[in-house]
């Protein structure tokens, strides 16, 4: 194995990575400091500072006018990705809590964003099983429960447009994928990397972005 150049990301060459990449607007940073105010224990849930941008820019990147999202939280993500939505394009988010995503909500309202962002409570699967089965949707995210990663993604993929991105969150999650005997959503999250490496429907990059990032496109 040839390891490329390593670079060891301190917390001050976190922040020049932050300089140089665009700045959170008004309402991304306070919905990211109001989460992490109102559930300190749960805040890491919330996707990374520079996720937000990078969503965004994928969005643009792909063209992207109709996106699914599974797993809101607070809807820091939903919000970047509906600000880069064309008037007519629509996220759909999925959660079980009408606490956490009564803060989305808010958000939503002040971008003025609203109107693009389509939040369903219930349980996300049941949610993805209602949606038209042939391929329509252009983006997709997943960032919720690991253990149901697997069923989120073969209820997506065949939903996915070609040349539609799915970018799933956490895939390294802390390390612990490294380790074989792993449980719960740990166990998850390395069954749902083997999955999506062995999936021949779609191309997939797995990178070193925050707590793993996986990019998956419909071939």
């Amino acid at each position: 194995m040839t390891k490329g150049n390593s670079t060891k990301i301190t917390d001050e060459l976190y922040q020049y990575m932050l300089d140089h990449n665009p700045p959170l607007d008004m309402y991304q940073r306070g919905l990211v400091e109001t989460t992490y105010a109102k559930f300190p224990d749960a805040a890491g849930m919330q996707s990374a500072e520079e996720q937000g941008p990078l969503l965004a820019f994928l969005v643009r990147l792909t063209g992207a006018r109709h996106i699914v999202e599974v797993g809101t939280f607070t809807g820091f993500s939903s919000l970047s990705m509906a600000q880069a939505l064309p008037a007519d394009g629509r996220v759909i988010t999925c959660d079980i809590s009408d606490e956490w995503t009564a803060y989305g909500r808010w958000a939503w309202e002040a971008a003025g964003v609203s109107d693009r962002v389509d939040l369903r409570i219930g349980p996300a699967l049941d949610t993805l099983r209602a949606m038209p089965a042939e391929p329509h949707i252009d983006m997709a995210y997943i960032d919720a429960d690991k253990q149901s990663q697997i069923a989120y993604w073969e209820e997506l993929v065949p939903r996915m447009r070609p040349g539609g991105l799915i970018v799933t969150d956490n895939t390294l999650f802390h390390g612990s994928v490294l380790d074989e005997t792993a449980t719960g959503a740990a166990a998850g999250v390395r069954a749902f990397n083997d999955h999506v490496s062995a999936d021949t429907r779609m191309e997939s990059v797995l990178l070193a972005i925050s707590d793993g990032l996986t990019l998956s496109r419909k071939r």
